[in-house]
């Protein structure tokens, strides 16, 4: 079982209850998106998360009612995030306004049943956390199949010092149970966060996270697996990137796993301008579609002014539901393009993981990794990764390494990086700032087109 804080555990229920419970859930995670696959069309779920109870409750039914999602999201505050439950209890009582999120643990398992019970569509926890113990176990009392995070993939970009050998044990206690609960009859959607830091992050890195996250969770017993990429802002590296996590799946993770491949809609700068900002959530339904994801995670035009409001997420669920409607089934890529795409993502994502999967120890050979850089997150707040990567934009806009530093790439891979972006680190080197800043606000640009 889980190691927790003991006042958590103590306010939980029996173990054997929540199995029953869950076991009662008519519809979990896994089935919508089983049935996205089945239809050819993602599933659709947008992000929310607000501090008070009975405001979490409206804002789910108004996103359902108004939106007609697959799914829901309960976003969790950075105090619970953080396992500071006592500041979460006390800004819930002066002032829950401004919680960034639903404090889960201090809310407490028969409220999370509230939030279950009160829509038609299974709801996923998404927060953070390089120690999420106690909120997964809230969670599961509470009845959500749906988890997301990882060891790597929510300490790198969110913790400034938490030592990833701490996070993946942690994760891994989260893995053991999903694993007993499908012994036991009970599915848990585990989903890995390929966004990263969500600046600039290239698809091999983005999926090899992700991927080892995977391989980690299916070696502690999980069975279902969901893969998710960022949209880069390529179309066709975008969904050669989503063709590949179906592939790569199929090469690293046991025959009897379910894997989803999952798209976030554009986690980096939004343009400022409704019509750019739409213009990009259309083109993240269409990729989520082209590429096979079998859910989309939407954004909204609010994203570069703040929390967006629930109007804005129903404007976000209706355009990304349009994109995925026969309105567009005409939009079809260039399809030696996307193979060639997806050819050196399957190689490179290959070099970066292999060298460690024959290790006894993969959490150990992880930990390792990223010490020396062979693994490298851009930009990471965490001292426990080195950040020497530099990416940036070839000519169309797909990102590219203009500098691996350390990772575990061939000399031929490289070379390419070097050849797309018709330069090398060194020619680069006084005005690389400048140029991974313009590359970071790409999408900024196509605010010019909408008008003052």
């Amino acid at each position: 079982m889980l190691s927790m804080d003991p006042a958590v555990r103590a306010g939980l229920p029996p173990w054997s209850e929540i199995i029953e419970y869950l076991r009662g859930i008519d519809i979990g995670a896994v089935h919508v998106l089983r049935d996205a696959v089945d239809r050819g069309r993602p599933a659709i779920q947008p992000r929310c998360g607000v501090g008070g109870h009975a405001e979490m409750t409206a804002l789910l039914r108004a996103l359902e009612l108004g939106g007609r999602p697959d799914l829901l999201t309960v976003t969790v505050d950075s105090h619970t995030r953080l396992r500071d439950f006592a500041t979460a209890a006390r800004a819930l009582r002066e002032r829950p306004a401004e919680l960034n999120g639903y404090p889960m643990v201090t809310h407490g398992w028969a409220r999370g049943r509230e939030l279950v019970a009160s829509v038609g569509v299974p709801l996923q926890v998404r927060h953070g956390s390089p120690d999420p113990r106690e909120l997964f176990a809230t969670a599961l009392a509470s009845g959500i199949t749906s988890f997301e995070g990882g060891g790597i993939s929510y300490n790198l970009p969110y913790a400034k010092d938490v030592p990833l050998e701490v996070s993946l044990h942690a994760w891994q206690e989260v893995d053991a149970v999903c694993g007993e609960l499908h012994r036991a009859g009970v599915v848990i959607d585990r989903e890995f966060f390929g966004t990263l830091t969500a600046v600039l992050m290239p698809p091999a890195i983005s999926i090899a996270v992700a991927l080892l996250e995977a391989i980690c969770a299916a070696r502690a017993g999980v069975t279902c697996l969901s893969i998710a990429y960022p949209q880069g802002g390529n179309a066709c590296q975008d969904v050669a990137a989503l063709q590949a996590i179906a592939s790569l799946a199929e090469r690293y993770l046991p025959d009897d796993a379910c894997v989803f491949p999952v798209l976030h809609q554009f986690m980096g700068v939004f343009p400022r301008s409704a019509e750019a900002a739409e213009a990009l959530i259309l083109l993240g339904g269409i990729v989520g579609r082209l590429g096979g994801a079998a859910k989309v995670i939407t954004k909204t035009v609010q994203e570069a002014h703040g929390i967006p409001t629930a109007e804005a997420n129903l404007r976000g669920l209706r355009t990304t539901a349009l994109a995925q409607s026969d309105m567009f089934a005409f939009v079809r890529l260039d399809d030696s393009r996307v193979a060639e795409e997806r050819h050196w993502i399957e190689r490179e994502v290959a070099e970066l993981i292999e060298p460690l999967l024959d290790r006894p120890d993969l959490h150990a050979g992880i930990c390792e990794a990223f010490r020396v850089g062979r693994l490298d997150v851009p930009f990471s707040a965490s001292i426990h990764a080195r950040s020497e990567v530099v990416p940036g934009r070839d000519a169309f806009g797909a990102i590219r390494f203009v500098d691996p530093a350390q990772l575990a790439l061939s000399a031929e891979t490289r070379r390419r990086h070097n050849r797309l972006l018709a330069t090398s680190p060194s020619t680069l080197r006084g005005d690389t700032l400048r140029k991974i800043l313009n590359d970071i606000n790409h999408f900024v640009a196509y605010d010019a087109l909408a008008g003052p």
